[in-house]
């Protein structure tokens, strides 16, 4: 097989060209082809393949980034489908208390406190549904329930709400409980005052990954280049990209240039 030994991105052809198959990614895109090769359980995926192209990428997270692009454009018969942006939401705790906040509708500068990532909003509802069965919180007092002002809700009769509905607690003790409920689910403040680029390199390939806010804003192949770059305001918070690049910025050692 004439597939190199570099990190990078591999797509799998059937007959339509224009419709690839699957796509995946590996920091040894011969190594990885191989296994697939191997692999009993992808009997259906080769048979229905005619060719195999592949695309070098700088390292470990070029190649995260660019799968997940290419995933979610062109929708691969043998991939899972990466979610869409439109329903996932999360919980803003603001001055005016808690909300379900779309990432599809969260600014690029907002600077908003967010807790968990979800699929849509029936599952945040549960999920906090859950942590107030947990923690005793009031649904009431968050809003996501209905009750008359000052008289004791439904869940306090069955001692699943410590009471702050109906004074039988303060509500400062109610707000301490619900940041401790959601604290375990914070997303990560962006470490940086505005874009970066996060410089990947092997052997003579070099790439530059622009990011603000934890969203994407393309790549460019020298530093050069890179500091032309523009943010595209219309560029939207995605769950995957996020998942890609929380843990390398703030807890990896990749090259990062500020950006101005």
């Amino acid at each position: 097989m004439a597939a190199p030994q570099v990190p990078g991105v591999y797509i799998f052809h059937g007959l339509n060209q224009n419709y690839p198959l699957y796509i995946g990614k590996s920091i040894n895109i011969r190594s990885r082809l191989l296994s697939h090769l191997r692999n009993p359980k992808e009997t259906r995926l080769l048979k229905q393949t005619s060719n195999i192209s592949h695309i070098p990428t700088a390292g470990e997270i070029s190649a995260l980034l660019l799968e997940a692009q290419m995933i979610k454009e062109q929708q691969p018969l043998f991939n899972k489908r990466l979610r869409k942006t439109k329903d996932t939401c999360s919980f803003a705790l603001t001055e005016n208390g808690l909300t379900i906040q779309y990432m599809d509708k969260l600014e690029d500068n907002s600077n908003v406190e967010l807790f968990g990532l979800f699929k849509n909003q029936t599952t945040a509802k549960e999920r906090l549904r859950e942590l107030a069965d947990e923690y005793r919180l009031c649904l009431s007092v968050l809003g996501f329930e209905p009750n008359t002002k000052g008289r004791a809700c439904f869940r306090s009769a069955i001692k699943k709400c410590a009471g702050a509905c109906c004074g039988n607690e303060d509500l400062q003790q109610h707000d301490t409980r619900l940041r401790t409920a959601l604290n375990q689910y914070k997303i990560a403040t962006w470490p940086y005052d505005g874009a970066i680029a996060l410089h990947e390199s092997f052997g003579r390939l070099n790439q530059y990954h622009v990011l603000h806010n934890w969203r994407y804003h393309g790549s460019y192949k020298s530093e050069r280049n890179v500091q032309k770059y523009k943010l595209n305001p219309k560029t939207l918070f995605d769950v995957d990209m996020y998942r890609i690049l929380v843990k390398p910025i703030l807890f990896g050692s990749p090259k990062i240039i500020k950006l101005q």
